[in-house]
């Protein structure tokens, strides 16, 4: 696929139509993608499990640089009966040997954050499609880096944000395309989730096993705390961003403008560990990052958005999805909606459920049963399942590289911000001048 081709592809794309280079709708359509997986970590082997089970995938090569992920990977081949795939390993560059085959169409990049630019970009360039986890890079430029290598190779990149396929959220945004909520004038999302536990840990358990970080834990705990003591800015957008792009048409007829960040003071961190073992090295460490960060985000559409992420203090989880028009308004966090001259009763709300139902979207309808047991609720099967049927066909993936750099970038910019005083970033924009025209089919019917 070349550049022409993908520029082509996304004009027709903005269309509403799909059809590949060929010019044949749905012509040649590949019957099984063979992918590589670069990461096999806890979430990598999340989508080596969406893999398994599908008959239209075959996993031929898997890269970890640590045995322990790699071992238990393995387990998972034998469980499903499947083949055992090629292993890459032996240092942070042992992807490349895994992206000279010719064989693989696409990769799944599971990796730490600080390696999903160049990761990303190699792939690229090697011909593959990419399908990486959140966050896209950890510069502005990063995210334009991976732009222009896109455009440049004609290789599609996206990222593998899965709460734009949550049940609730997909319900939401059907109701949003039948003007239910009327003229869109706020929304707000983000990521609210208490991460202490994940956050440290002694290298024997996850959740609640220790005060420590670094090479001496596992998992995220391995590299994810250090961005809190050396970063100060929303480190995980994508979440409540992706969504939200969805509802209001960020890079299909809007965009955002600009965004300024604030943070509180950083007090969380410290106290957990003190608790669990008063007077750790760990309680005294200066972490950077504060307890809460809220972004503000101007749109040019006139839209207004609230952005905020709460990781490092006591609290259930919740994105805080908040949707507000001209006729109603839907509530994440109190599970409500409010449509005027609709709802039961004048100025009470209705349960969230007796809309999200009556509402709920033509895909999770037709694939309830497909994405029955897939992890977080079923959104993973979703967005494993559109980043493999455009690899079959050959198109863009429903989230585009313009999407995934989007929603990515606001962790760069809220920094910028915070380290600035407050000050008021602009926004790039990356789709430079297409956005106008371009439309928004993001989970458009029933396929």
């Amino acid at each position: 696929m070349n550049r022409k081709n993908f520029i082509k592809q996304g004009s027709i794309l903005a269309a509403g139509m799909t059809i590949l280079p060929s010019g044949m709708l749905f012509a040649n359509v590949k019957e099984k993608v063979k992918l590589g997986y670069i990461g096999v970590g806890l979430r990598g082997r999340t989508h080596i499990r969406q893999g398994l089970n599908r008959a239209d995938v075959e996993i031929v090569a898997i890269c970890d640089i640590q045995e322990s992920s790699l071992k238990i990977c393995r387990e998972q081949f034998a469980k499903a009966g499947k083949k055992l795939p090629k292993e890459y390993t032996g240092g942070i560059d042992a992807y490349k040997k895994l992206l000279e085959r010719t064989d693989i169409d696409a990769v799944i990049i599971s990796t730490p954050w600080e390696f999903h630019h160049s990761q990303a970009i190699d792939a690229m360039k090697a011909g593959k499609y990419v399908g990486c986890e959140v966050i896209a890079g950890l510069t502005l430029q990063d995210h334009w880096d991976i732009v222009n290598v896109s455009e440049t190779t004609g290789m599609p990149y996206s990222t593998l944000e899965n709460v734009c396929y949550r049940r609730d959220v997909l319900a939401i945004l059907n109701m949003v395309r039948q003007n239910l909520f009327g003229e869109l004038l706020h929304v707000e999302g983000g990521y609210q989730h208490d991460l202490r536990s994940v956050l440290f840990n002694d290298g024997k358990q996850f959740f609640g096993g220790g005060v420590e970080f670094g090479p001496n834990a596992i998992a995220e705990a391995q590299w994810r705390t250090q961005y809190n003591i050396s970063r100060q800015g929303d480190l995980y957008p994508t979440h409540g961003a992706g969504p939200i792009m969805n509802y209001i048409d960020i890079n299909r007829g809007n965009r955002f403008t600009n965004l300024v960040s604030f943070s509180s003071k950083a007090k969380g961190l410290s106290a957990y560990v003190n608790a669990l073992s008063p007077g750790h090295k760990n309680s005294k460490i200066d972490y950077r990052n504060g307890d809460i960060v809220t972004t503000q985000i101007n749109c040019a559409n006139g839209e207004t958005v609230l952005l905020t992420h709460d990781t490092h203090l006591p609290r259930p989880y919740s994105i805080g999805f908040r949707v507000q028009g001209t006729k109603g308004i839907w509530m994440d966090v109190a599970q409500s909606v409010y449509i005027e001259n609709q709802s039961k009763k004048h100025d009470e709300w209705d349960p969230v459920t007796e809309w999200t139902t009556k509402y709920d979207h033509p895909l999770w309808k037709k694939y309830e049963k497909e994405a029955a047991g897939a992890g977080h609720g079923g959104m993973d099967w979703f967005v494993f399942d559109g980043f493999v049927n455009a690899v079959k066909k050959k198109i863009q993936p429903p989230i585009d590289v313009y999407d995934s750099v989007t929603m990515s970038v606001i962790t760069p910019l809220s920094e910028q911000s915070i380290l600035n005083q407050n000050s008021v970033q602009e926004f790039p924009d990356f789709t430079r001048g297409k956005w106008p025209n371009r439309k928004n089919i993001f989970a458009l019917g029933s396929d």
